[in-house]
């Protein structure tokens, strides 16, 4: 039996769900809230299996309450966001604080039991539309990674040479050019990195992959 709690401000919806549920073989509603201030005492009372848990909720938003729950360290129980969003700061946010899945309210009853159990078997699951924005989004980061910030060859070079932990005189030394010609490429090579520092131009030639 899976059990399921739900947290939804939309009275109507929640009871239509909590109905759902209910009657489907196999599935059991554990609790129903309006909100979702409490949700980390609920799930430790409760013991759900599966979270239906909405975004935009009075009092904490349901991405905060996700957070929560995390942080907490419930990290058991699976939570489905149930959401009117499809936008990509939603679908992040909920991905990067640990949800198992994103579904649209309009999902149809009998596709959203399947994705409860999909949920609670270990899987991700998401309405299509959010798939779509998923590998968008991560297309995008991806994308970002392999931006080279519009260094020059020469500039790419002596970032290189950064990353393996050269002095400004090895650099010179290596690529024959005076060390003045080194601070110039570094001090633009800061410049078009937003960094301050050597430390700062290394983590980000690694977070971004320039190099």
């Amino acid at each position: 039996m899976i059990q399921v709690a739900i947290f939804e401000d939309n009275a109507q919806l929640r009871e239509s769900l909590k109905e759902l549920i209910n009657t489907s073989e196999g599935f059991k509603v554990v609790g129903v809230f309006p909100n979702c201030n409490n949700i980390v005492k609920d799930c430790e009372q409760l013991k759900p299996h599966v979270v239906l848990l909405d975004i935009d909720m009075p009092g904490i938003k349901g991405i905060e309450g996700l957070k929560n729950l995390r942080i907490s360290g419930n990290t058991d129980v699976k939570v489905l966001m149930l959401t009117v969003f499809d936008d990509n700061k939603s679908i992040f946010d909920a991905i990067q604080y640990g949800a198992n899945g994103y579904i649209l309210k309009k999902t149809a009853p009998a596709k959203l039991l399947e994705h409860i159990n999909d949920a609670y078997l270990g899987g991700s699951p998401m309405t299509s539309s959010v798939a779509t924005q998923v590998l968008k989004m991560f297309s995008e980061i991806h994308n970002r990674g392999n931006d080279n910030y519009n260094l020059t060859s020469r500039e790419r070079e002596v970032l290189e040479y950064l990353v393996k932990g050269y002095s400004y005189k090895m650099i010179a030394s290596d690529m024959f050019i005076a060390i003045d010609t080194v601070r110039s490429h570094i001090k633009k090579i800061y410049e078009k990195l937003h960094v301050n520092s050597k430390s700062e131009a290394v983590a980000k030639a690694f977070q971004d992959k320039i190099v």
